[in-house]
């Protein structure tokens, strides 16, 4: 998509316009994801003020990001470390350079 559109969406019952070069359906999936995080933080504690409910809303997206980033890493050096097991299985004109020197 070239330049940036306006798309509206509703978090937390207040409508907003969103400017974004991303298109417009990723932009209403990811203020859904919000408003539903806001929505469950607020059925926990329907006192709670909007301001501290959306400040808890955004901090359980992040910790669920965080989890996520950390999970992906924890793959990436179990995919390494497989990658590096299989290569040493390899002779060592196969190896590309993985697995470390002859066996």
């Amino acid at each position: 998509m070239s330049g940036k559109e306006s798309v509206r969406v509703v978090v937390g019952g207040e409508e907003l316009s969103v400017r974004s070069e991303l298109p417009p359906e990723y932009t209403r999936e990811v203020a859904a994801y919000l408003d539903d995080a806001l929505r469950r933080i607020r059925a926990m504690m329907p006192s709670l003020e909007a301001h501290k409910a959306a400040i808890l809303a955004g901090l359980a997206v992040t910790d669920e990001l965080f989890r996520a980033r950390r999970a992906d890493a924890d793959v990436a050096r179990r995919v390494t470390a497989m990658a590096d097991d299989v290569a040493r299985l390899l002779p060592p004109a196969k190896r590309g350079g993985r697995g470390g020197t002859g066996d």
